[in-house]
């Protein structure tokens, strides 16, 4: 680009672009290079800008597409950029700041190129484009060199080995983008890719050693949220003239360079706070989650998978099995924090999840916490506000809740944990509750928000298996989440009935006409009987477990005692009733025996007195609840275009034309 360049509207005519991508060989030697790599333009700072970076760009990256074949241009740059890196640390070190700057350049140009390359070409084609190897005349053969193989294990270096510098920051940044862009492949295709270049560079030969240390790292990355050098922080030399070396992009801090990282692709939402606040952090993230997804190769698993599965406490002192690859060490406790402070924003929330199912001393690790509401509010609070977030983060916010009540520990524990004035739960004032109790509401009101609204079994089936997990460990219970309890029954006895009218006039009319399609009555039916099942039966756990901890829930049943009574005698729910009926009639009889007029205080009283006179031998024990999480059989049919998405709408800095992704549908106003 040189240092002529100012605009981005002035890139098409750029001389050196032109050379770049014209039809004439430039030598790595070439002082061209150091004249290309001088360049200067206001950063974009919104994505409009980053779409008009990509169409002026656009006649540059493909009349290089058509000459590169010929003259080797890409490789030459990509050998510059190589050269250069092997003494980034030194520089780094030494404070070489214009040394830096410009092999940051060098490697935004290749980014740029790469995401072109990639989305117009196959697999084969840019392999060719990265194997060019110039021969003398007369010369036969050559040991040609695979430049997209050093590319992608120089890049690994980079990001492990370079430390992290305010001179640094940003080609750290950009190392990790140009990663990003290498595997955005899977967005051109509406298929999930089994084999790609993705798995032959990054689960065998070179790159394949970096896997424990490129996952450490971005997992640091993520942990320290660090953010980008502060404004009037002039990084580079300035010089006055406006010749020479302009500094603009490179160290243009002040003039909102990093807001470039902040970005998504046109028509996306703006980018969470947690995202602005430490671009290093998020792309980190975002690469973690894509090499994590990423299909198991035909002769290998996913090794950055099996380093996500099998890293340790850095307390740990055990030694690893030798049947572990991969494995790493990393301190909990700053990633337990890292992850309870980021959970505004779907990736974290992905990865907690990703670590919770599929690393077990990340499980044992939190499981074990004594202030697992530090982890556990945030997660309510993103189903709390249900309305505000997209459905996967919901599911995903849901599925972590499911698997912690899957821990008896974990499901007697919350409810010592005393809360004061939350905020954010508006329903109510709560001055005061328990983690439990307020888990209980939050599930509970999602339960009823999907029925209203989406109608998802999927969502309600995890809601209502998470309270039967808990069911049995309800211990003192809040007298709001009793009620919502007795509500939630009441709503569903209500639909019950509904549907049961519809499906009976229904059926009237059927023996009038014989021509009128009849509404699938029975299978609504049968998924509310479904419903009310699994709540009469988490009730029915409750008291047969811990009757005598939950008088605020039995005070609820007497209050509520009539909607109990159509389901005495209903076949589908006659065993699951006798506990409950037993439970209503003896407490209603002492309350008559009591007399009339008695205060809220004097029922409970009464209630606590005949828990401990009740014969426990008189409830019929049933199996114990208990649900377990089980991940679909092909989970990467989910993951990878939700992780794809996520990569596409944040802060990559990069822009894709909405009509070439076809992994997912994107709108492009």
């Amino acid at each position: 680009m040189g240092s002529n360049s100012s605009r981005i509207s002035d890139l098409p005519k750029n001389e050196y672009l032109k050379k770049l991508s014209g039809t004439e060989s430039v030598s790595e030697n070439d002082p061209f290079w150091n004249q290309l790599l001088s360049f200067s333009f206001p950063a974009p700072t919104s994505s409009s800008e980053l779409k008009l970076l990509e169409e002026a760009t656009i006649s540059v990256c493909k009349a290089l597409v058509e000459n590169n074949p010929r003259t080797g241009n890409l490789g030459a740059l990509i050998k510059v950029f190589l050269s250069r890196t092997k003494e980034l640390k030194l520089s780094a070190e030494c404070q070489n700041h214009i040394f830096i700057w410009q092999t940051h350049n060098a490697l935004f140009i290749i980014c740029c190129l790469l995401k072109v390359f990639i989305c117009e070409m196959s697999d084969e084609e840019l392999q060719l484009h990265f194997t060019y190897e110039e021969k003398s005349p007369g010369s036969f053969g050559s040991d040609s060199e695979d430049l997209l193989e050093e590319l992608l294990c120089c890049l690994m270096q980079l990001i492990t080995d370079i430390p992290l510098l305010d001179i640094t920051y940003e080609i750290s940044v950009e190392a990790i983008s140009t990663m990003v862009v290498f595997l955005s492949c899977q967005l051109f295709h509406k298929e999930i890719l089994r084999q790609s270049i993705s798995h032959k560079y990054l689960m065998q030969g070179p790159c394949l050693p970096y896997t424990s240390k490129l996952v450490k790292t971005l997992l640091y990355n993520f942990i320290r949220q660090e953010k980008p050098p502060p404004p009037g922080a002039h990084i580079y030399p300035q010089q006055s003239d406006g010749g020479g070396l302009l500094y603009g992009l490179a160290s243009g801090v002040a003039t909102g360079l990093w807001t470039v990282f902040t970005l998504g692709g046109v028509g996306s939402k703006a980018a969470a706070s947690p995202e602005l606040s430490s671009p290093l952090a998020n792309q980190s993230l975002l690469l973690l989650l894509v090499l994590a997804n990423l299909t198991d190769a035909p002769d290998a698993p996913n090794p950055y998978r099996q380093a996500i599965m099998s890293f340790k406490n850095t307390q740990d002192s055990s030694p690893f099995p030798s049947s572990i690859p991969h494995a790493f060490q990393i301190n909990f406790n700053s990633l337990y924090t890292a992850l309870c402070e980021q959970q505004t924003s779907d990736q974290a929330t992905l990865l907690l999840y990703t670590l919770l199912h599929q690393n077990s001393n990340v499980r044992t690790y939190m499981l074990a916490r004594t202030d697992m509401e530090n982890l556990v509010l945030p997660i309510l609070e993103i189903l709390y506000h249900v309305e505000e977030r997209n459905s996967h983060h919901v599911y995903m916010a849901l599925i972590i809740l499911l698997i912690l009540t899957e821990d008896d520990g974990f499901n007697r524990s919350i409810h010592e944990v005393m809360l004061k004035n939350i905020t954010w739960y508006s329903e109510r004032v709560l001055t005061e509750i328990s983690l439990g109790s307020l888990l209980i509401l939050v599930v509970i009101r999602t339960i009823q928000y999907n029925m209203t609204r989406t109608r998802d079994k999927y969502l309600h089936t995890n809601c209502l298996a998470a309270l039967a997990n808990m069911s049995a460990q309800f211990r003192s219970l809040h007298q709001y989440a009793a009620q919502r309890i007795i509500s939630l029954f009441s709503l569903l006895s209500k639909k019950h009935n509904k549907v049961l009218e519809q499906a009976t006039q229904s059926l009237r009319g059927s023996l009038s006409s014989d021509d009128v399609p009849l509404p699938d009555y029975a299978q609504d039916l049968n998924v509310i009987e479904e419903v009310i099942r699994m709540m009469l039966e988490i009730i029915n756990s409750c008291l047969t477990n811990s009757l005598h901890h939950n008088p605020n829930l039995v005070y609820a049943l007497l209050y509520k005692r009539d909607l109990f009574e159509q389901f005495r005698t209903h076949p589908s729910f006659q065993d699951i009733m006798q506990n409950i009926d037993l439970v209503i009639t003896f407490f209603s009889s002492r309350l008559l025996q009591a007399g009339a007029e008695l205060s809220v205080e004097r029922v409970l009283e009464i209630i606590k007195q005949g828990v401990v006179a009740l014969p426990k031998d008189r409830l019929k024990k049933f199996p114990e609840l208990k649900f377990k999480y089980v991940e679909e059989e092909q989970p990467e049919e989910f993951f990878i275009p939700y992780v794809w998405s996520l990569v596409y709408n944040s802060a990559v800095g990069l822009y894709w034309n909405p009509q070439d992704v076809q992994l997912f549908t994107m709108d492009s106003d």
